[in-house]
Protein backbone atom coordinates (compact mmCIF):
# COMPACT_ATOMS: atom_id res chain seq x y z
CA UNK A 1 0.00 0.00 0.00
CA UNK A 2 1.32 3.59 -0.89
CA UNK A 3 0.69 6.61 1.06
CA UNK A 4 -2.17 8.64 -0.95
CA UNK A 5 -0.99 12.29 0.20
CA UNK A 6 1.98 11.42 -1.70
CA UNK A 7 -0.26 10.44 -5.17
CA UNK A 8 -0.40 13.90 -6.56
CA UNK A 9 0.73 16.40 -9.22
CA UNK A 10 3.16 19.95 -10.08
CA UNK A 11 3.21 22.96 -12.18
CA UNK A 12 3.62 22.21 -16.11
CA UNK A 13 4.41 18.65 -15.39
CA UNK A 14 7.87 19.32 -13.99
CA UNK A 15 9.27 19.03 -10.43
CA UNK A 16 11.39 22.59 -9.66
CA UNK A 17 14.74 21.09 -8.50
CA UNK A 18 16.00 23.22 -5.28
CA UNK A 19 19.28 24.31 -6.11
CA UNK A 20 22.44 23.91 -3.80
CA UNK A 21 23.29 21.20 -1.51
CA UNK A 22 21.73 21.86 1.64
CA UNK A 23 17.76 21.81 2.41
CA UNK A 24 16.39 25.50 1.75
CA UNK A 25 14.03 25.85 4.63
CA UNK A 26 11.73 29.24 4.87
CA UNK A 27 12.17 29.02 8.75
CA UNK A 28 15.40 30.20 10.88
CA UNK A 29 18.72 28.26 11.09
CA UNK A 30 18.30 26.28 14.04
CA UNK A 31 14.80 26.44 15.18
CA UNK A 32 15.29 23.09 16.19
CA UNK A 33 18.53 22.58 18.10
CA UNK A 34 18.66 20.48 21.11
CA UNK A 35 15.28 19.11 19.87
CA UNK A 36 14.33 14.69 19.09
CA UNK A 37 11.78 14.75 16.34
CA UNK A 38 10.35 11.55 15.44
CA UNK A 39 8.89 10.77 11.41
CA UNK A 40 6.91 7.59 10.57
CA UNK A 41 6.87 6.95 7.40
CA UNK A 42 10.56 8.75 6.67
CA UNK A 43 11.84 6.49 3.95
CA UNK A 44 10.11 8.34 1.07
CA UNK A 45 8.17 10.95 0.19
CA UNK A 46 6.55 13.39 2.34
CA UNK A 47 8.37 11.92 5.44
CA UNK A 48 11.61 11.98 3.80
CA UNK A 49 11.39 15.53 3.12
CA UNK A 50 10.42 16.52 5.98
CA UNK A 51 12.45 14.68 8.19
CA UNK A 52 16.20 16.07 5.95
CA UNK A 53 13.94 19.78 6.52
CA UNK A 54 13.90 19.39 10.72
CA UNK A 55 17.17 17.55 10.51
CA UNK A 56 18.61 21.29 8.76
CA UNK A 57 17.28 23.21 11.19
CA UNK A 58 19.19 21.40 14.12
CA UNK A 59 16.96 18.71 15.27
CA UNK A 60 18.28 15.18 15.95
CA UNK A 61 15.46 12.87 13.81
CA UNK A 62 14.52 9.26 14.30
CA UNK A 63 12.96 7.63 11.10
CA UNK A 64 10.48 4.90 11.52
CA UNK A 65 8.97 2.70 8.92
CA UNK A 66 9.03 -0.92 7.74
CA UNK A 67 11.62 -0.92 5.00
CA UNK A 68 15.31 -0.95 7.10
CA UNK A 69 16.67 -0.29 3.70
CA UNK A 70 14.64 2.30 2.75
CA UNK A 71 15.10 4.19 6.02
CA UNK A 72 18.63 4.12 6.32
CA UNK A 73 19.27 5.63 2.83
CA UNK A 74 17.57 8.42 4.34
CA UNK A 75 19.50 8.78 7.25
CA UNK A 76 22.76 8.76 5.22
CA UNK A 77 21.33 11.38 2.68
CA UNK A 78 21.09 13.34 5.92
CA UNK A 79 23.96 12.61 7.40
CA UNK A 80 25.44 13.67 4.34
CA UNK A 81 24.24 16.69 4.55
CA UNK A 82 25.67 17.41 7.90
CA UNK A 83 22.41 16.30 9.86
CA UNK A 84 22.36 13.81 12.76
CA UNK A 85 19.10 10.86 12.36
CA UNK A 86 18.82 7.05 13.29
CA UNK A 87 16.28 5.12 12.24
CA UNK A 88 14.11 2.44 13.80
CA UNK A 89 12.20 -0.53 11.40
CA UNK A 90 9.35 -1.20 12.72
CA UNK A 91 5.02 -1.78 12.22
CA UNK A 92 3.43 0.62 13.55
CA UNK A 93 0.17 -1.30 13.95
CA UNK A 94 1.94 -3.85 15.95
CA UNK A 95 1.09 -2.41 19.90
CA UNK A 96 3.95 -3.77 21.40
CA UNK A 97 6.47 -3.04 18.70
CA UNK A 98 5.56 0.95 19.01
CA UNK A 99 6.11 0.68 23.22
CA UNK A 100 9.05 -0.52 22.25
CA UNK A 101 10.42 1.59 19.79
CA UNK A 102 9.21 4.65 22.27
CA UNK A 103 11.06 3.49 25.11
CA UNK A 104 14.48 2.80 22.74
CA UNK A 105 14.67 6.39 21.19
CA UNK A 106 14.05 7.95 25.30
CA UNK A 107 17.02 5.69 26.45
CA UNK A 108 18.70 6.47 23.64
CA UNK A 109 18.28 10.58 23.05
CA UNK A 110 16.11 11.21 26.30
CA UNK A 111 13.16 12.75 25.09
CA UNK A 112 10.98 13.54 22.32
CA UNK A 113 10.12 17.06 21.53
CA UNK A 114 7.94 16.37 18.22
CA UNK A 115 6.29 13.49 16.48
CA UNK A 116 4.77 13.55 12.73
CA UNK A 117 2.54 10.87 12.58
CA UNK A 118 3.28 11.03 8.41
CA UNK A 119 2.96 6.60 8.07
CA UNK A 120 0.06 5.72 6.09
CA UNK A 121 -1.09 3.74 3.42
CA UNK A 122 -4.06 2.24 1.09
CA UNK A 123 -4.91 0.79 -2.32
CA UNK A 124 -7.10 1.83 -4.98
CA UNK A 125 -10.92 0.35 -4.87
CA UNK A 126 -14.79 0.99 -4.53
CA UNK A 127 -16.22 0.33 -1.30
CA UNK A 128 -18.50 -2.25 -2.62
CA UNK A 129 -14.93 -4.23 -3.80
CA UNK A 130 -13.21 -4.32 -0.66
CA UNK A 131 -13.45 -6.71 1.80
CA UNK A 132 -13.18 -7.03 5.60
CA UNK A 133 -9.73 -7.26 5.79
CA UNK A 134 -8.46 -4.54 3.48
CA UNK A 135 -10.83 -2.30 5.07
CA UNK A 136 -9.42 -3.12 8.32
CA UNK A 137 -5.71 -3.01 7.12
CA UNK A 138 -5.85 0.40 5.82
CA UNK A 139 -7.81 1.85 9.19
CA UNK A 140 -4.85 -0.08 10.95
CA UNK A 141 -2.39 1.78 8.98
CA UNK A 142 -3.71 5.21 8.75
CA UNK A 143 -5.48 5.83 11.95
CA UNK A 144 -4.67 2.70 14.42
CA UNK A 145 -0.98 3.20 13.65
CA UNK A 146 -0.90 6.88 14.20
CA UNK A 147 -2.95 6.50 17.47
CA UNK A 148 -0.90 4.10 19.01
CA UNK A 149 2.25 6.47 17.77
CA UNK A 150 0.72 9.44 19.44
CA UNK A 151 -0.75 7.19 22.76
CA UNK A 152 2.86 5.92 23.54
CA UNK A 153 4.65 9.47 22.78
CA UNK A 154 2.48 11.21 25.37
CA UNK A 155 2.26 8.30 28.28
CA UNK A 156 6.02 7.76 28.01
CA UNK A 157 7.05 11.58 27.76
CA UNK A 158 5.35 13.93 26.91
CA UNK A 159 3.08 13.95 29.53
CA UNK A 160 5.22 14.67 31.89
CA UNK A 161 7.73 17.24 29.32
CA UNK A 162 5.28 18.29 26.90
CA UNK A 163 5.73 18.83 23.06
CA UNK A 164 4.19 18.93 19.34
CA UNK A 165 2.52 16.12 17.47
CA UNK A 166 1.65 16.53 13.56
CA UNK A 167 -0.95 13.91 12.01
CA UNK A 168 -1.01 13.29 8.59
CA UNK A 169 -4.53 13.37 6.73
CA UNK A 170 -5.95 13.96 3.22
CA UNK A 171 -8.37 15.63 1.17
CA UNK A 172 -11.26 13.50 1.92
CA UNK A 173 -13.29 16.13 2.26
CA UNK A 174 -15.83 15.65 -0.28
CA UNK A 175 -15.51 11.78 0.15
CA UNK A 176 -12.83 9.88 -1.14
CA UNK A 177 -14.81 8.20 -3.82
CA UNK A 178 -11.99 4.69 -4.77
CA UNK A 179 -10.63 5.49 -1.47
CA UNK A 180 -13.12 5.13 0.92
CA UNK A 181 -11.24 2.91 3.50
CA UNK A 182 -8.85 5.83 3.50
CA UNK A 183 -10.98 8.68 3.62
CA UNK A 184 -13.05 6.73 6.94
CA UNK A 185 -9.46 6.89 8.70
CA UNK A 186 -8.29 10.34 7.76
CA UNK A 187 -11.62 11.24 9.30
CA UNK A 188 -11.17 9.74 12.06
CA UNK A 189 -8.14 10.91 12.50
CA UNK A 190 -9.40 14.52 11.63
CA UNK A 191 -11.03 13.80 14.72
CA UNK A 192 -8.71 12.33 16.94
CA UNK A 193 -6.34 14.99 16.57
CA UNK A 194 -8.87 17.43 18.19
CA UNK A 195 -9.57 15.13 21.38
CA UNK A 196 -6.13 14.45 21.90
CA UNK A 197 -5.41 18.55 21.60
CA UNK A 198 -8.15 19.13 24.55
CA UNK A 199 -7.30 16.06 26.55
CA UNK A 200 -3.66 17.06 26.52
CA UNK A 201 -3.44 20.73 26.21
CA UNK A 202 -3.16 20.81 29.98
CA UNK A 203 -0.06 18.69 29.76
CA UNK A 204 1.82 21.62 27.71
CA UNK A 205 1.13 19.41 24.57
CA UNK A 206 -0.20 20.40 21.11
CA UNK A 207 -2.05 18.42 18.91
CA UNK A 208 -2.66 19.15 14.40
CA UNK A 209 -2.67 17.58 11.23
CA UNK A 210 -2.23 18.46 8.13
CA UNK A 211 -4.58 17.73 4.58
CA UNK A 212 -2.38 17.42 1.75
CA UNK A 213 -3.98 16.93 -1.26
CA UNK A 214 -2.55 16.18 -5.03
CA UNK A 215 1.16 16.02 -4.12
CA UNK A 216 4.26 14.86 -6.81
CA UNK A 217 5.59 13.01 -4.64
CA UNK A 218 7.61 9.02 -5.07
CA UNK A 219 4.55 7.40 -3.85
CA UNK A 220 2.34 8.24 -7.28
CA UNK A 221 5.11 6.06 -8.99
CA UNK A 222 3.29 2.96 -7.06
CA UNK A 223 0.08 3.24 -8.59
CA UNK A 224 -0.68 1.54 -11.50
CA UNK A 225 -3.60 1.26 -14.44
CA UNK A 226 -6.70 3.39 -14.34
CA UNK A 227 -5.29 5.32 -11.33
CA UNK A 228 -2.09 5.95 -13.05
CA UNK A 229 -3.50 7.06 -15.68
CA UNK A 230 -5.78 9.66 -14.21
CA UNK A 231 -2.17 11.56 -12.55
CA UNK A 232 -1.68 13.92 -15.95
CA UNK A 233 -5.18 15.09 -15.60
CA UNK A 234 -5.16 16.09 -11.46
CA UNK A 235 -4.21 20.03 -12.10
CA UNK A 236 -7.34 20.42 -14.78
CA UNK A 237 -9.49 19.80 -10.78
CA UNK A 238 -7.30 22.19 -8.74
CA UNK A 239 -7.78 26.21 -8.75
CA UNK A 240 -3.62 26.68 -8.48
CA UNK A 241 -3.49 24.21 -11.61
CA UNK A 242 -0.61 22.62 -10.60
CA UNK A 243 0.18 19.70 -8.09
CA UNK A 244 2.15 20.52 -4.59
CA UNK A 245 5.54 19.76 -3.82
CA UNK A 246 6.81 17.70 -0.71
CA UNK A 247 8.41 20.58 0.54
CA UNK A 248 5.23 22.68 0.32
CA UNK A 249 3.59 19.99 2.61
CA UNK A 250 6.94 20.25 5.16
CA UNK A 251 7.24 23.75 5.84
CA UNK A 252 3.73 23.59 7.64
CA UNK A 253 4.44 20.48 9.50
CA UNK A 254 7.76 22.44 10.78
CA UNK A 255 5.56 25.62 11.69
CA UNK A 256 3.41 23.39 13.50
CA UNK A 257 6.24 21.92 15.40
CA UNK A 258 7.56 24.97 15.96
CA UNK A 259 7.88 27.35 18.99
CA UNK A 260 5.52 30.11 17.30
CA UNK A 261 3.00 27.70 16.79
CA UNK A 262 2.13 27.37 20.38
CA UNK A 263 -0.96 28.84 20.52
CA UNK A 264 -2.23 26.17 17.80
CA UNK A 265 -3.50 23.08 18.46
CA UNK A 266 -6.91 20.64 17.26
CA UNK A 267 -6.78 22.49 13.86
CA UNK A 268 -6.20 20.35 10.53
CA UNK A 269 -4.71 22.61 7.68
CA UNK A 270 -5.30 21.09 4.19
CA UNK A 271 -2.76 21.63 1.90
CA UNK A 272 -4.14 21.70 -1.70
CA UNK A 273 -4.46 24.18 -4.14
CA UNK A 274 -8.04 24.77 -2.76
CA UNK A 275 -8.81 21.67 -4.58
CA UNK A 276 -12.07 21.01 -2.75
CA UNK A 277 -13.13 24.79 -3.10
CA UNK A 278 -16.21 25.49 -5.92
CA UNK A 279 -18.52 23.19 -7.92
CA UNK A 280 -18.90 22.11 -11.06
CA UNK A 281 -21.59 24.81 -12.38
CA UNK A 282 -18.29 27.52 -12.13
CA UNK A 283 -15.46 26.46 -14.67
CA UNK A 284 -11.78 26.70 -13.00
CA UNK A 285 -9.57 29.64 -14.52
CA UNK A 286 -6.86 27.88 -16.89
CA UNK A 287 -3.63 29.87 -15.74
CA UNK A 288 0.09 29.70 -15.07
CA UNK A 289 -0.07 31.96 -12.29
CA UNK A 290 1.11 29.95 -9.20
CA UNK A 291 4.95 29.35 -8.85
CA UNK A 292 5.52 26.46 -6.37
CA UNK A 293 8.14 26.39 -3.59
CA UNK A 294 10.70 23.39 -3.44
CA UNK A 295 13.59 24.36 -0.90
CA UNK A 296 14.03 20.08 -0.50
CA UNK A 297 17.85 19.93 -2.30
CA UNK A 298 16.98 16.17 -3.35
CA UNK A 299 13.45 16.73 -4.48
CA UNK A 300 13.15 15.00 -8.10
CA UNK A 301 9.97 14.49 -10.17
CA UNK A 302 7.78 11.25 -10.11
CA UNK A 303 8.95 9.38 -12.95
CA UNK A 304 5.43 9.06 -14.01
CA UNK A 305 4.93 12.56 -14.86
CA UNK A 306 8.13 12.05 -17.17
CA UNK A 307 5.73 10.00 -19.39
CA UNK A 308 7.35 6.78 -18.14
CA UNK A 309 5.16 3.57 -18.09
Amino acid sequence: MSNMVDVYVIHRYSLPMSSGSTYRSVLRPDLFAGTVQVVTGGGSGIGRCTAHELASLGATVVLIGRKEAKLRAVVQEIEASGGAASELSLDIRDEPAVKQAITTILERHGRIDGLVNNAGGQFPSPLAAINKRGFEAVVATNLTGGFLMARETYTQWMQSNGGAIVNMVADMWNGMPGMGHSGAARAGMVNLTKTAAFEWASSGVRVNAVAPGFVASSGMDTYEGPTRALIAQLPQHIPMRRLGTEAEVSAVICFLLCEAAAFVTGITIPIDGGAPLGTALFPMADHDRSTPFDGFHLSAPPKVLDGEP
